[in-house]
């Protein structure tokens, strides 16, 4: 089965497309791409110009030449609509996000990963989407993963619809691994081979660090699943993620500390800055950072991650969503559909590597493979055969706040591994009553 196959496979095997997260060849489309058919405006042409701002952060910085086509072609088609791009830092737009969406000033359109989504669509803050679905007749929601459109529903509505996916996999420096006389990650490859690796590509002296992974909650959870354990019990009604398993996935986490994983990394950008210096051997991160490193000087490549008792892959999806209170519902409904599912924009974000449009047409994704580096691209397919999704509950934030924080408190040495994750589950436990 080839990797194109299996992403098939795995879309009706998995849930495909229910988590959250960005390259540059050329921005042009490829005109010999074969794409869905050419969105067309689902409002009449409105008697007035109409202005909707767009606030994004997975445009910037590397993609803004990317959007910016995206929305000249949107322009051309709807000349009486303008698109006002806003954008932030990931780390930056959820709080900007809230204030405005609490100001009365919301976006007319704006993008959610799932776990952000979940909390949206409760509030009220979303604008339901489902009549104007309903009423465009050129729209077909079968462009999209079946499941992909159907996780960013609510109560029956849909709020959302799927923009783009990304996945984590184990990016590697293929010199110093050549150097050190390592046979190169393989899917074959358990925590034990990984860590064996990391300790013979360790150089201190020369600033050469084996591996690097984030301690916090996105990795938490994963390690978890590689660990065989889960993170609520069957039911949703308490956390189980400080049993004997979860213990054993934070200590495969932390105890990297002792002797192959920079302390100094954790920062922000710190690792994407050392491991494109050459100074990591390996380093898990998602696929959005291919763009990002077309231009280090030293060969790297991508594999799935290692696991435990069992494969297990991050897996991120975005919606494109648009606010309650927008004044011009038609109109963002037609550039919602615009930006995820239009010939331009997943011509765009193929040929720039800009995630992976959330499309249902996987012969679209020839052109993609073709990119180098990472020459390994169909581990990109190959992660999604064992992916896992985040927990998510409506009070997200606090959620994931609180398991970053226990596990920091076990990194600093302030509290024991077993200590750290009783004090979260207890505070977790708190937020599903």
């Amino acid at each position: 089965m080839n990797a194109l196959s299996r992403v098939i496979a795995a879309t009706a095997a998995t849930a495909l497309l229910v988590g959250a997260c960005s390259g540059t060849a050329t921005t042009s489309p490829s005109a010999a791409v074969s794409a869905p058919p050419a969105v067309t405006a689902a409002p009449a042409t409105p008697a007035e110009p109409v202005k909707l701002t767009y606030f994004s952060f997975s445009a910037a910085p590397d993609h803004l030449k990317d959007l910016d086509a995206i929305v000249q072609a949107f322009q051309q088609k709807n000349p009486n609509i303008s698109i006002e791009v806003q954008t932030a830092a990931y780390a930056d737009y959820f709080t900007k996000l809230q204030t405005q969406v609490a100001g009365g000033s919301a976006p007319d359109a704006f993008e959610l990963n799932y776990e952000n989504f979940v909390s949206y669509a409760s509030s009220g803050s979303l604008l339901d989407l489902t009549p104007f679905a309903a009423a465009d007749t050129d729209f077909k929601p079968e462009v999209y993963y079946p499941r992909a459109y159907q996780v960013f529903q609510a109560d029956g509505k849909q709020y959302g619809v799927p923009e783009q996916f990304s996945d984590v996999l184990l990016f590697y420096n293929r010199d110093l691994f050549d150097a050190a006389g390592i046979a190169y990650p393989d899917a074959s490859w358990t925590w034990k081979d990984e860590q064996a690796a990391a300790e013979k590509l360790t150089d201190k002296a020369k600033g050469i660090w084996g591996e690097f992974q984030p301690i916090q909650f996105y990795e938490f959870y994963k390690v978890l699943a590689q660990n065989g354990g889960s993170f609520f019990n069957a039911d949703k009604t308490a956390a189980t993620f400080n049993d004997a398993k979860g213990v054993e996935a934070a200590n495969w986490l932390i105890g990297k500390l002792v002797k192959t994983m920079p302390a100094d990394a954790f920062g922000a950008d710190q690792d994407t800055a050392l491991f494109k210096a050459g100074k990591l051997g390996m380093w898990h991160s998602g696929i959005w950072m291919f763009t990002p490193l077309k231009d280090v000087t030293f060969k790297w490549d991508v594999s799935v991650e290692p696991g435990n008792v069992a494969k297990a892959h991050h897996f991120f999806a975005n919606a494109i969503v648009a606010s309650a209170k927008t004044a011009h519902p038609a109109e963002t409904w037609a550039w919602l559909r615009f930006l995820t599912s239009s010939e331009t924009a997943v011509a765009t974000r193929l040929a720039s590597s800009w995630e992976l449009p959330a499309v249902a047409d996987q012969s679209l994704f020839g052109p993609y493979l073709s990119q180098t580096p990472p020459d390994n691209r169909e581990a990109v397919f190959d992660a999604l055969a064992n992916i896992v999704t985040p927990p998510v509950i409506e009070q997200q934030a606090q959620m994931t706040d609180i398991v970053t924080m226990a596990l920091d408190k076990a990194r600093l040495g302030q509290m024991s591994v077993q200590e750290a994750l009783n004090e979260a589950a207890t505070q977790v436990d708190a937020l599903l009553k």
